[in-house]
């Protein structure tokens, strides 16, 4: 795809080298040249100088044929504005602009602009981090009947299969992460100290489903 970036921060410089080492063709706008230095040598793609919201600097960036648009740079209203601009003015459907100030970010996403709320996306990462496991899940549906879990293997449950988790819990391991790299889970996989496990379950039942984890396997559940 053909994807411009608008604002080359730190977030901006990431996601331009990210997309460019998938093999996607990537323009990033920039106001300031020098930001262009965060880019590093390696990179390949256009940088075009200038105002996002500027419909000349988005032609110079090959608007007219890009299939993505993302508009990262610090300011809210650079950000809203080059989104809409991108999106009503030259037709782009895959439109998504980083909002700093959450209520905003609530109003445009009514309006069917896609928005990543920083502020409130970052103190989400920091409470899950700081409150015990169970009391606030990854993702859940919108229905409200799903809950998806992240937490370290449970000691009682450290040489156990995930299939004998599964069958005490009545949950599903999507994927183990172990090391820092993650694992399409299996039934046979054996848990180990330091797993990280990613669960699925119904939120009716979640509170059975950590009491089991607290305390660990028994017989009579084989």
């Amino acid at each position: 795809m053909h994807i411009v970036i608008m604002g080359c921060g730190r977030v901006g410089s990431t996601l331009a080298r990210s997309l460019e080492a998938r093999g996607h063709a990537i323009a990033v706008i920039d106001s300031n040249p020098d930001a262009f230095r965060r880019l590093g040598p390696s990179f390949a793609g256009m940088t075009v100088t200038g105002l996002g919201f500027d419909r000349d600097v988005l032609r110079r960036a090959g608007i007219e044929r890009a299939d993505a648009f993302a508009a990262v740079s610090s300011g809210d209203n650079s950000n809203i504005i080059s989104a809409r601009v991108a999106r009503e003015q030259f037709g782009i459907d895959t439109v998504v602009a980083r909002i700093y100030d959450p209520g905003r970010a609530e109003v445009y996403e009514r309006l069917g602009v896609p928005t990543v709320a920083t502020v409130t996306w970052a103190a989400d990462q920091v409470l899950r981090k700081l409150i015990p496991a169970g009391e606030e899940p990854v993702f859940r549906d919108p229905s409200g009947q799903v809950r998806a879990d992240q937490l370290f293997v449970p000691a009682p449950w450290i040489g156990h299969t995930i299939d004998r988790l599964e069958r005490a819990t009545g949950g599903r391991v999507g994927y183990v992460t172990r090391f820092g790299a993650a694992m399409v889970a299996a039934p046979d996989q054996v848990l180990q100290e330091g797993d990280v496990l990613h669960l699925f379950a119904y939120e009716a039942g979640a509170d059975e489903v950590f009491a089991v984890l607290d305390r660990g396997p028994r017989e009579e559940e084989d």
